[in-house]
């Protein structure tokens, strides 16, 4: 693989080596198995927080490896070979969807109780922000937390929510006043062994099935008062910081699957023989392999320029917005050209393109629609 300098150095190449032979040893081989039985082994996190990959962009002081948020990339680009999008999904909620509040906007108690078990492994984490009413509008949550003394009591819905079935916290977005839009939004942590807390149901999904998906039930649920994470109110703004990360993640999670993907597109067309030839030496095919590798370069650097101004501290959203909407779209452009190149064997199970076919397509709703990027780039140049 290229340099790509400045944002990658020789640390993180190395990094990239360990976690692909970690992905190539521990996790492919089991995605078949995986993926049959709807989700993976709780033991995936404990393994990878011992290893100290759910914490390699945070310091050392939470629990982290104290790398750098190109550090985090290198993880979400070569989880997402591991043969399939469930797993990579999971464990990105995991560092860079759920704990980023945490850390951010939390206190040294949940930091202690929240963060650092997360990032070893010990506690699965989830977010909470869809609704079966609501999901891209955001300040239309009807879940809602009332204040009774030195508690909060939680009374609602959460749905699509991944990790949902056996995660051991959420980081829940609610309403917690009767003001309008997004005055009334706040953050708040809860734990799922708290009476009037349920899992309704397990979602059945058309992919990414290696991840458990859930439809949660909040029923006068009792948490105290200091689980709220940061200020009452700001919620809103606090999870549309969180968006960015997710967004951004999820970007480089697509240039690790559309570059996984292309390799096999590639090596089979020199090996697949059709009319005595191999059909990579079919112009049409050719030029295909063509357009894919230029997609997805194309993406890259626009991924990795936002992740070089984000790591430094900016959240420029028509960016990141711009980088998850072509990074989203052309993921799920190289896996319908992969599947085309393989031909019927690309439709077929016993092939792990199918797959990527249908996870693909959940990058362009999950963490933002398409219409979403483009309602906000199109504000953001004045529109």
């Amino acid at each position: 693989m290229k340099s790509y300098e400045p944002y990658f150095k020789e640390e993180h190449h190395e990094l990239r080596k360990v976690i692909r032979k970690f992905v190539e040893k521990e996790i492919a081989p089991h995605v078949d198995e995986w993926e049959e039985a709807g989700i993976f082994p709780r033991s995936l996190f404990n393994r990878m927080g011992e290893l100290g990959y759910l914490g390699l962009k945070y310091p050392e002081s939470v629990g982290g490896q104290g790398g750098d948020y190109f550090s985090a990339l290198v993880l979400a680009e070569e989880m997402n070979r591991c043969g399939c999008g469930g797993v990579p999904m999971a464990i990105a909620v995991q560092t860079d969807m759920a704990t980023p509040p945490v850390y951010k906007f939390g206190t040294k108690e949940q930091h202690e109780h929240f963060l650092k078990p997360a990032l070893n492994g010990e506690k699965i984490a989830a977010i909470g922000i869809s609704e079966p009413n609501n999901g891209s509008d955001v300040q239309g949550i009807k879940t809602r937390a009332r204040r009774d003394g030195d508690e909060w009591v939680i009374n609602g819905t959460k749905t699509f929510i991944t990790n949902g079935t056996r995660a051991d916290f959420v980081v829940l977005v609610v309403r917690t006043n009767d003001r309008p839009g997004s005055k009334g939004i706040s953050l708040i942590l809860v734990e799922t062994n708290r009476p009037g807390f349920s899992v309704s149901k397990k979602l059945d999904k058309v992919g990414m099935r290696s991840s458990d998906t859930a439809e949660l039930i909040f029923d006068n649920v009792r948490v105290p008062y200091e689980n709220l994470l940061g200020e009452e109110g700001k919620g809103f703004y606090q999870i549309m910081w969180q968006l960015q990360g997710e967004r951004l993640i999820g970007a480089a999670g697509s240039i690790g699957s559309a570059d996984f993907l292309y390799e096999k597109a590639l090596e089979y067309a020199k090996t697949r023989k059709t009319f005595n030839n191999p059909i990579g030496n079919y112009q049409v095919i050719a030029h295909l392999l063509a357009e894919m590798k230029t997609e997805i370069e194309v993406c890259r650097e626009l991924t990795y320029s936002t992740a070089y101004r984000f790591a430094k501290g900016e959240a420029p959203p028509k960016d990141i917005s711009m980088a998850k909407l072509t990074t989203a779209q052309m993921a799920h452009w190289i896996a319908d050209r992969t599947l085309q190149i393989y031909g019927g064997n690309g439709y077929m199970a016993e092939f792990p393109i199918e797959r990527f076919w249908r996870d693909s397509r959940l990058a362009r709703i999950g963490g933002g629609t398409d219409e979403i990027m483009k309602e906000i780039i199109a504000k953001q140049i004045g529109l």
